[in-house]
């Protein structure tokens, strides 16, 4: 006999105590009362105001956990907006347009509808590839596991017939995974902050496919990660050099000193994803060629 099974046979597991727990409800006042209740089977009293630092922990720890039992050692990160559509959907959105002002966004949003096919072909490629290293599965796709640019993402990998990871979270609009996300890989968030260090701490390479307020937040937090030394550097790649510098003058924030105009190498501007992947193979001595 072990250490461990001494150790087994003399105290119960917590998930054994919540059984015990359970059936041990003798209707009376005391053992009905919320007090009495176990603290980690107390939803209203995890969720109170005071154990957000707990939630916090949970919210690091869940998935931290499951991805390391699922053997995945690094991921290629894919951002990118929401609104973006497929290209055999693009037209109706044009079909939908209302006026002049709703018909040239929709137009907009088709002429960038190639991003969803580019997105899908990078994550196929990287899926692929089929990496390892000690037993862990390296550059597994992960994105934000909604629709458009994400979708597109997952679905490549499925394309390579490989699982992919979908970082959800919470919003006051209903939502769900897009159908492509692993199951046992679909994670949903409560805090921005907890999701946005999941996509980061085992992320190889990023590609930033044009998008809006998140995909921007998540772009200029990783540069700015890499740019202070708190990150190492790593291929990021961003998709659409016309879209960006549009949205962006990133000239003018070197040229008015407040940033470096070296910071300006962090990043490389793409528009097709084999040059992308071509880019990420280069930077990792990799040939899956």
């Amino acid at each position: 006999m072990t250490n461990k099974d001494l150790h087994d046979r003399r105290f119960y597991r917590a998930k054994q105590e919540a059984e015990f727990a359970e059936k041990a409800d003798f209707g009376t006042a005391q053992t009905q009362d919320p007090a009495y209740r176990l603290a980690f089977q107390d939803n209203d009293f995890l969720l109170r105001e005071e154990l957000r630092p707990v939630r916090f922990q949970l919210e690091l720890l869940k998935p931290e956990m499951l991805l390391d039992e699922a053997g995945i050692g690094s991921t290629l990160v894919m951002y990118g907006s929401a609104r973006i559509p497929a290209p055999e959907n693009a037209d109706t959105l044009i079909d939908a347009a209302t006026d002049e002002d709703s018909l040239k966004i929709a137009q907009r949003l088709k002429e960038k509808a190639k991003y969803y096919d580019e997105a899908r072909k990078l994550a196929r490629l990287a899926s692929e590839c089929g990496i390892s290293f000690e037993g862990k599965r390296d550059f597994v796709v992960c994105s934000g596991g909604g629709p458009s640019i994400m979708e597109a993402a997952n679905r490549g990998a499925a394309d390579a017939g490989k699982e992919s990871i979908g970082l959800n979270i919470v919003l006051p609009h209903e939502q769900a995974p897009n159908e492509y996300v692993a199951p046992s890989l679909s994670f949903q968030f409560h805090y921005f902050a907890l999701r946005k260090m999941h996509f980061l701490l085992r992320a190889r390479a990023v590609a930033v496919f044009p998008g809006g307020f998140g995909t921007l937040d998540e772009f200029l937090e990783l540069v700015t990660l890499v740019q202070t030394g708190k990150m190492e550097k790593l291929p990021i790649l961003l998709f659409g050099k016309n879209f960006w510098n549009r949205v962006i003058n990133f000239d003018a924030l070197a040229e008015e000193g407040t940033i470096s105009r070296k910071d300006l190498e962090l990043f490389q501007f793409v528009e097709t994803a084999d040059e992308a992947w071509a880019i990420i193979q280069k930077f990792y001595d990799l040939d899956c060629n």
